[in-house]
């Protein structure tokens, strides 16, 4: 299986949307990545205990999020993009048994740096689970071709 290509720079232009990308959000997506990410807090993992601390359920880390987002947006830029930022606020949480619906749209170019400012945001049934910007870098159309 060959990857698709990387975006060059020059194709992308502000206003450009990136395609939608709905992720459910299974328990062992939840546990497993806050395991992962070595976040060992009870209220990712253990159900009794995060409703205990007054959540109906557990829920989502804010490095799993940081990983969705990365993924959602190299996933559209293509795999010799770099992500140089990303800038997040969180919002409702993410609980098993949801989907998480992340969009995203062009809202600034840096001829500079080659790099693109995309506006993101990831809701769920419960509203915006993050908002923010994520920043890659994407290399010109002569080191696509190359």
């Amino acid at each position: 299986m060959s990857l698709p290509p990387t975006r060059a720079f020059e194709q992308v232009r502000v206003g450009d949307r990136v395609p939608e990308l709905a992720i459910p959000l299974t328990r062992t997506l939840i546990v497993a990545t806050a395991i992962a990410s070595r976040d060992f807090q009870d209220v990712h993992h253990d159900p009794e205990l995060a409703v205990e601390r007054g959540s109906p359920d557990v829920f989502m880390n804010i490095l799993t999020t940081n990983g969705l987002l990365d993924r959602f947006a190299t996933s559209w830029a293509g795999p010799a993009s770099v992500v140089r930022a990303i800038r997040i606020r969180l919002g409702a949480p993410n609980h098993p048994g949801d989907t998480l619906v992340l969009t995203g749209e062009v809202t600034g170019k840096d001829v500079e740096d080659r790099s693109v400012s995309l506006a993101v945001t990831g809701t769920n049934s419960r509203g915006a689970h993050v908002t923010g910007t994520v920043v890659l870098h994407l290399p010109g159309a002569e080191e696509e071709s190359a």
